[in-house]
């Protein structure tokens, strides 16, 4: 029971974490569009850079890139509190039937992985180079985020044996 209860208890957290982070890109938009639109204008990245090539320039394109963000969040953020409740409702149910009520949980850590990988590690640090930048670089906090949800991914993939009563 100790460890449904951990499971539970670890996904509401990072369900709180991506609701907060969501509602910060919406209250502090501008702040964070800046962010955005920094990495994929490429301004600030390593003078005479040869990728440059690949700089998105237009504030347009940049708004909807951010307005893409915040949807991968807000969906993210309601998977995962999805699965929190059905974990929370399935708690005193058998192995099955609890393993089967993770799997909203499950994906949404996966949606969240692949928001840090994909979008912020990979296009925006390799594609966009926002390595380069010392002003606009996300990866030590994307890294920081993809590794904390990889952990609750494994932990939350671990078999529940059935209850003793």
């Amino acid at each position: 029971m100790s460890m449904r209860i951990a499971k539970i208890v670890l996904l509401g957290c990072i369900t709180f974490y991506y609701a907060m982070v969501t509602i910060n890109n919406l209250t502090g938009f501008d702040t964070n569009y800046q962010f955005v639109r920094h990495v994929v204008a490429m301004d600030t990245t390593f003078a005479g850079n040869p990728g440059l090539w690949r700089a998105l320039a237009q504030p347009s394109l940049a708004l909807v890139l951010y307005w893409l963000i915040i949807l991968w969040e807000l969906a993210t953020s309601l998977l995962l509190a999805w699965g929190t409740l059905r974990m929370a409702r399935s708690l005193q149910a058998n192995a099955a039937e609890f393993a089967r009520a993770k799997d909203t949980g499950i994906y949404g850590l996966t949606l969240g992985l692949m928001l840090w990988l994909l979008a912020f590690i990979t296009v925006g640090g390799e594609w966009f180079l926002m390595w380069q930048s010392r002003l606009w670089n996300g990866e030590e906090t994307a890294g920081r985020n993809f590794l904390i949800s990889a952990v609750l991914l494994v932990l939350l993939a671990q078999q529940d044996g059935e209850l003793r009563h």
